[in-house]
């Protein structure tokens, strides 16, 4: 009896053992788990890379939090590791803390974004330079038009704070709401207004904003005068944004601190490889480079 107790024990023990190591996800650059902070204006792209992503990595969960650059950037910086998605680099003393912990962030540009422009289609105006549109976010523009934003906390309102080299908005001319969607709604609903979204949001398959997408039109911007093609009004079409012309430029960043070989480099890596380069393609965006198309030449003979 002694010695079947014996067995029964080693039996359970093993048992244990190996269900423990079944229930277990490893830690590489398809499986496992990984946390990424994304900045709001580039949350339906990442989605959808995620969803691709998971349908052939099923092993690999992700925790995706999104929200305002001004209030993700301090939270990740917080964080032991981890990813995020920006419209900028991280600064020196930004990756100052990383650098402590023997982690050197790598940061790879993925996509190019455009901010687009945009009216209650009722009104005649089509065009903007972006001469006037400093002007209205510096105050000092005579234009009866006015410029809304996303959010005050918004990589947006940053990007136009150092456009037009200022820390402060004026207190006429520029307001804020809650998200792009916000703003698209606003602009249908309301003339003598300009809306300042990301592109994607005006292309993307959202059966919800279809309504009022449809009462807005985007602006033709001309860039600031002594700039390079100054002499045209651009639109933030996709050709535009991969030939580098239309004004209002910014490039989307993965900066992945892990510190480890895992799921954050592997996710990283497929943004930038094929799959997620096509990906990046049909959302509307310029990707960060034109994967070259292979083709099987069958002789007809």
């Amino acid at each position: 009896m002694k010695n079947l107790s014996f067995i029964f024990l080693v039996l359970l023990f093993v048992s244990c053992k190996d269900g423990s190591k079944k229930g277990k996800v490893i830690q590489t650059r398809t499986s496992g788990t990984a946390k990424i902070m994304v900045d709001e204006s580039f949350s339906t792209i990442i989605a959808d890379q995620i969803e691709v992503f998971n349908s052939d990595y099923p092993d690999a969960h992700f925790t995706v939090v999104t929200g305002n650059e001004n209030k993700i950037v301090p939270d990740f910086l917080r964080d032991s590791m981890g990813v995020i998605i920006l419209s900028r680099v991280l600064k020196p003393d930004e990756e100052k803390g990383y650098r402590k912990r023997g982690i050197i962030p790598r940061t790879s540009r993925f996509a190019i974004d455009g901010i687009a422009l945009i009216t209650n289609k009722d009104n005649l105006d089509s065009n903007i330079t972006a001469d006037q549109v400093v002007d209205i976010f510096k105050g000092t523009s005579t234009d009866s038009r006015s410029l809304v934003f996303d959010n005050a906390y918004s990589s947006t309102i940053r990007y136009f704070k150092d456009l037009a080299q200022t820390n402060e908005l004026p207190k006429k001319g520029v307001y804020t709401l809650e998200s792009n969607n916000d703003v698209i709604k606003y602009v249908a609903e309301n003339k003598n207004f300009i809306g300042v979204v990301g592109v994607n949001w005006l292309i993307a398959e959202n059966v919800k904003m279809s309504d009022y997408i449809a009462k807005v039109k985007m602006l033709g911007v001309k860039n600031l005068e002594g700039k390079t093609k100054d002499a045209t009004f651009y639109k933030p079409t996709q050709k535009n944004l991969m030939d580098g012309i239309y004004p209002f430029l910014r490039n989307v960043y993965i900066i992945n601190c892990e510190g480890r070989d895992g799921l954050g480099t592997g996710f990283a890596n497929w943004l930038m490889g094929q799959r997620g380069q096509l990906i990046v393609l049909r959302s509307g965006l310029g990707p960060h480079q034109v994967m070259p198309r292979e083709f099987n030449l069958k002789n007809s003979k």
